[in-house]
Parts: structure tokens; C-alpha cells; sequence
């Protein structure tokens, strides 16, 4: 009895120490900008970023080498636009590449507070050939994915929402999705502080005070 029912690609499992996104931008005219390298922790279960740190906490031999990865992957494809180009990092300090994503991406939501051009701005300037801008972090950040929770499914409520308004450094963005269903994404939580522990603390405060639930 066969296992597959149609032509499949078997990969090797990778051991790997961290996951890691880097997004790159190019214009017609051939200008290549990177932004600086995140650090993701994905959910086992939903198989998606649950949560992002940015800087990711890596050696800058890292960082470089995956933004060189990025800049030879978008000039290769001869893509204009956004590219975000997940990494995994094993064990032996090896980058390999995981996924390729051709658009503004989950990976890049925080640059809107965090950096000086965010990826929606950079990929506007790359498709319409302008100069790209600045993607220099301007404080460190993170993002928390906002997801429906998995037993519920219907019209959403974002149970406890109004808690982290009163937090400073936190701002919350809604996608207008009228229906939760379990690990659907409705939304991410941008977090700024001025290093990653800090950034982590408020993590953990703020991953109890808000679920996406349904009536």
C-alpha cells in the first residue's frame, strides 16, 4: 500500500537551535535593502509564529550571513517587491533556507512601530521604483500573533482588549476578520521596549490578558 497518493518531496528533519526570518526588498533599478534579522517561536500545534523578537539574539556573523542569503535569493529570482525568507539555524551554526514568502509577511508586522520604514512602505516604494527607504531598528520589538482560541468558532470578541491599552509600548492591531475559528489569525500585538528581556517580561504579562474568543 502506497503512503502517497501523488509525486511528494521527503525532506530530512532538521535539528535545529533557533528560527529566524529576514525580509529584503528590490526595486527595478536593482537596490537591494534587507531589514534586520527576527527570531521566531512558532506554535506546535498551529504551526505558525506565535511570537517574534526583534533583534533576533544571534552573532552579527549570523545576521550577515542570512541577510546575504536573502539579497542573492530576491537578485536570482529577479523579483521587484517584498521578499521575507524564513531561516532555519541548526546546530552547527548553519543557515538553511525553510520557506519564501513574496509579500509584506507575518515576519515584518513589527516594523510599522520599530523600524524606520516599515515592510508595507518598503514594498510600495520597490514595486513603484523609488528609492527604498531606511530599515534601520529604531527600538526593539515583538509581536505576539492574536489567533483564535481553539474552542471557539463564530462572531469575535476580543476578551480582555481593553487591558492593554493602558500599557505603554504596546499597540495592538485588528485585522476586521468578523469570524474566529481556532488558530485563525485575527490580529498581532506589536511590543517595544529597550531590550529583549524587557520585551519578554511584557510578554508574559500581556499573554493573559487578552483571548480571541467568539459569542
Amino acid at each position: 500500500k502506497h503512503s502517497f497518493d501523488a509525486p511528494s518531496v521527503i525532506e530530512e528533519k532538521i535539528d535545529f537551535q533557533k528560527e529566524l526570518s529576514v525580509l529584503v526588498a528590490r526595486n527595478e533599478k536593482g537596490e537591494i535593502k534587507t531589514f534586520p534579522l527576527v527570531e521566531c517561536e512558532f506554535n506546535p500545534e498551529a504551526n505558525l509564529v506565535e511570537f517574534l523578537f526583534s533583534p533576533a539574539e544571534v552573532s552579527p556573523e549570523i545576521e550577515l550571513k542570512a541577510k546575504e542569503i536573502a539579497s542573492q535569493l530576491i537578485e536570482k529570482l529577479n523579483m521587484v517587491g517584498l521578499l521575507a525568507v524564513e531561516l532555519f539555524l541548526t546546530k552547527s551554526n548553519e543557515l538553511l533556507v525553510n520557506e519564501i514568502a513574496p509579500r509584506p509577511h507575518n515576519s515584518g508586522h513589527h516594523t510599522i512601530e520599530c523600524c524606520t520604514t516599515s515592510q508595507f512602505s518598503q514594498h510600495l516604494r520597490a514595486i513603484l521604483n523609488l528609492p527604498l527607504g531606511d530599515t534601520s531598528l529604531i527600538q526593539a520589538g515583538a509581536m505576539i500573533n492574536l489567533v483564535g482560541e481553539k474552542e471557539f468558532n463564530g462572531p469575535v470578541i476580543y476578551d480582555g482588549l481593553e487591558n492593554l491599552l493602558s500599557i505603554p509600548g504596546v499597540f495592538p492591531h485588528l485585522y476586521g476578520k468578523e469570524i474566529s475559528k481556532p488558530f485563525r489569525k485575527m490580529g498581532h500585538i506589536t511590543i517595544t521596549g529597550k531590550n529583549i528581556n524587557e520585551l519578554k517580561a511584557k510578554r508574559d504579562k500581556i499573554k493573559g490578558l487578552i483571548r480571541v474568543i467568539s459569542r
